[in-house]
């Protein structure tokens, strides 16, 4: 078990990130605000942790709250298929909000598609659920070692889902290969040569997140932003996003990706930092199942390596101690119900701030008294039983 941090120094004219800025962003969230149920997620203030821990504010974004899904996948799953219809159609998108895309016009023109994704969990849920929002099909495809609860969210919303015995990159490779043999979308959250632009679209979908984030926090600047990476779509969008709204300059928010120790392929890459992407090919056991992720996402790690400052790698010890921090405040702060991977990033900050061992690593992310800090909780208890397990009898096993 060990915390393990390499930093970079951005250039000085990085990866162009608009695609993911701030208008684009309005767009998305402009989209989103159509479908039914659409409220922005809570950014919740730990004054009094703050406080305990000696930096001036912690805010927590509490992505449980998204479209009931528990998770904030739903975004870019909904953004991206909502994209891919509407080029298909050679309307744009913003002419085609959630009431339009299910009329009887759009079915008519559309006909039925099959959408068909491999997912940990979270990105196949926000998959199945836009699939039936708009009255389409899914195909979902989950690698061993699946929580069954997942699976089982993921039936609930009408798709064809099943665990493999593969792991999750080869299930990515043979959802690829089955949307060529069968003629599906493939929707998935990670790119590679030749598959670039729906996973463009997914991560754009995760902009509003950010775009809620600085409507809530009214003018307060972060000067750290804790992001955590499977195979950093998520955490590239948010960067490239804040990147083009508090600009790259000396006082741009200090971002800070972190990853499990077991599945690390975008600190590997950072640390190697000699033009290539650097997977995990060896067992990926950890508790944090959304991260567990072996090969980057190409376009996020471009971001990534221009944008952000620090990549963190982290034992399954820091996202437990996540868990319980947020879900057993202290009093007068609110409870924040937290999965493994959704409190990996503030677990890693409660960590750093308190643990004597970890002063350098403090030192070396520049958090002071001065701090205001910004972390995602990405999902909820997505995995209950496990959750108790972990929150309720202090043991967090492999899964």
């Amino acid at each position: 078990m060990s915390y393990e941090l390499v930093s970079l120094t951005r250039p000085q004219h990085g990866q162009d990130v608009s695609a993911f800025g701030y208008e684009k962003a309005k767009e998305a969230q402009a989209f989103h605000r159509s479908f039914p149920g659409y409220e922005a997620t809570p950014l919740i203030s730990l004054s009094h942790l703050a406080q305990a821990l000696g930096v001036q504010s912690i805010h927590v974004k509490d992505e449980s709250k998204r479209f009931g899904l528990n998770a904030f996948k739903g975004l870019g799953g909904s953004f991206c298929i909502g994209t891919y219809i509407a080029q298909k159609l050679g309307i744009p998108l913003p002419e085609l909000p959630y009431d339009r895309l299910i009329s009887q016009e759009i079915a008519d023109k559309l006909g039925k598609l099959t959408f068909v994704t491999a997912t940990d969990g979270n990105h196949g849920r926000g998959i199945a659920w836009t699939a039936k929002q708009l009255h389409q099909n899914c195909v979902v495809y989950m690698p061993k070692g699946s929580a069954p609860e997942r699976l089982h969210n993921i039936q609930a919303l009408g798709a064809n889902a099943e665990i493999t015995a593969l792991s999750y990159d080869d299930a990515v490779r043979f959802a690829s290969e089955q949307a060529e043999k069968n003629g599906w979308v493939l929707v998935q959250d990670t790119d590679w040569e030749g598959y670039t632009e729906i996973p463009g679209h997914i991560m754009q979908g995760y902009t509003t997140m950010a775009y809620e984030i600085v409507q809530q926090l009214a003018g307060i600047r972060p000067t750290h932003i804790f992001l955590q990476a499977g195979v950093g779509a998520m955490s590239g969008a948010m960067t490239g996003f804040f990147a083009d709204y508090y600009g790259d300059g000396p006082d741009a928010p200090i971002v800070t990706i972190v990853e499990p120790e077991k599945a690390n392929c975008i600190y590997a890459t950072a640390k190697a930092n000699d033009g290539q992407l650097h997977p995990v090919t060896t067992e990926m056991d950890t508790i944090m199942a959304g991260l567990a992720c072996g090969v980057p996402c190409t376009t996020g790690w471009r971001i990534l390596h221009d944008h952000a400052d620090h990549f963190a790698s982290v034992p399954d010890a820091t996202a437990a101690d996540g868990m319980r921090v947020l879900g057993n405040p202290l009093p007068g702060d609110t409870a924040v119900i937290s999965g493994e991977s959704g409190a990996a990033t503030t677990g890693f900050v409660y960590d750093v701030l308190s643990k004597d061992s970890l002063q350098a690593m403090k030192q070396q992310l520049g958090l002071t008294a001065d701090s205001r800090i910004l972390c995602i909780s990405t999902e909820g208890d997505t995995d209950k039983e496990n959750y108790r397990r972990i929150v309720w009898e202090g043991k967090y096993p492999s899964r």
